[in-house]
């Protein structure tokens, strides 16, 4: 194998190919990138039997074949080099990469040892890289982080014709955004739970692909995979397997009192008295009409409070949030200014973007979060 490859471009393919190596595979060779050079392409390769991926980019090939070298040391080595042709070529048991007047010897792998990726399923539907990044970013975070409940450890993803419904949730809050695709057949019903770190990792790096195509396999169990295919650059993941929770009970039908703040004057307000909050330690947020009070600290412990202009429609409420949770709610609002919906001080609020303080509120976007109980 031999071929000579532009210095950026070999080096956005190989960090994109290795991101998700594992750090401790279980077996050598799941460590490896593999390298496939020929017809003037040069196809990248990851798989560690959960998550695969494949970026194809443009290379001259002056020798075709094959080889498997260490994928995060490759990472680091291309990203290091000189802003020069790279020239990689296959010397005995070794990869010798050569740019300028550096040169590097990487020792390869067994390509026979290395698993073969799974295909891509049959396209679903797609929709412009942009929106399905903005999505998935809105719902991930409230994703669950403890890989001793899984299933909370996922997105769902319902699709139903030309609508797709992400949701995801951690006990303590919940994020639904609803969106629009192109379906490559009418009446398209599926559903999947994808793993949250996988799909907002692969929605990044697809965010300019002009078309993201999806991929859902419907099996059994785990056996279930999901393809993204977008700019040159094919995802798989294996499905997480359970029951996601009935989360559409959650949200309320209705609510008591409902307020509409500035996002980005409620944002900095928040960080700034969150400055007192110790860890797990809530901020209040006192509503009247007109105005906002946000407090945190109490007795002895540094206090801090603000006041914001908001108008309320319905009764006064006072409420308590982890001031994180209500930072990624606000953060991921793509709208001038935020609804917060309210039935009681104890029950869980809804937060959804407005794009003026008259404006209906967007529905395609709800964020829900559990209060802190307040002790007295």
């Amino acid at each position: 194998m031999r071929f000579r490859v532009e210095r950026d471009v070999l080096a956005e393919a190989v960090a994109w190919a290795a991101r998700s190596l594992p750090a401790r595979p279980p077996v050598p060779v799941l460590a490896g990138l593999l390298l496939d050079a020929s017809d003037g392409r040069l196809v990248l390769s990851s798989f560690d039997y959960e998550v695969s991926g494949r970026v194809e980019i443009a290379a001259d090939i002056a020798e075709p074949g094959v080889a498997l070298v260490s994928g995060r040391l490759l990472a680091d080595i291309s990203r290091s080099l000189p802003a020069r042709p790279v020239d990689v070529a296959t010397d005995g048991a070794k990869v010798v990469v050569t740019c300028g007047s550096a040169r590097f010897s990487l020792l390869t792998l067994p390509v026979e040892d290395y698993p073969a990726l799974p295909d891509m399923p049959s396209a679903s539907g797609s929709l412009r890289g942009d929106v399905f990044a903005a999505a998935v970013a809105q719902v991930s975070i409230a994703a669950g982080r403890d890989d001793t409940l899984p299933v909370l450890t996922g997105v769902r993803l319902e699709i139903e014709g030309e609508k797709i419904t992400m949701a995801a949730t951690d006990r303590y809050r919940l994020a639904v955004r609803e969106l629009s695709w192109t379906p490559e057949q009418s009446g398209l019903s599926a559903i999947a739970l994808v793993p949250a770190r996988t799909l907002a990792d692969t929605a990044k790096s697809l965010v300019g692909a002009d078309k993201v195509t999806v991929a859902l396999a419907s099996g059994t169990g785990s056996e279930g995979l999901v393809g993204f295919e977008g700019a040159g650059r094919r995802t798989t993941s294996r499905l997480l397997d359970g029951e996601f929770p009935k989360y559409r009970s959650l949200l309320p039908s209705e609510s008591a009192s409902r307020a509409t703040v500035e996002t980005a004057a409620l944002v900095e307000s928040v960080r700034r008295v969150a400055l007192v909050a110790e860890r797990n330690t809530p901020i209040r947020l006192s509503f009247t009409d007109g105005s906002v009070t946000l407090e945190a600290g109490t007795g002895d412990e540094a206090q801090a409070s603000e006041s914001l202009e908001a108008t309320l429609d319905g009764d006064d409420i006072s409420i308590a949030f982890n001031p994180g949770y209500l930072l990624d709610g606000l953060g991921a609002l793509e709208a001038s200014h935020a609804q917060l919906s309210f039935t009681a001080s104890t029950r869980p609020a809804v937060i959804s973007g407005k794009s003026s303080v008259d404006a209906a509120a967007l529905e395609d976007y709800r964020y829900l979060l559990m209060p802190v109980r307040l002790s007295g």
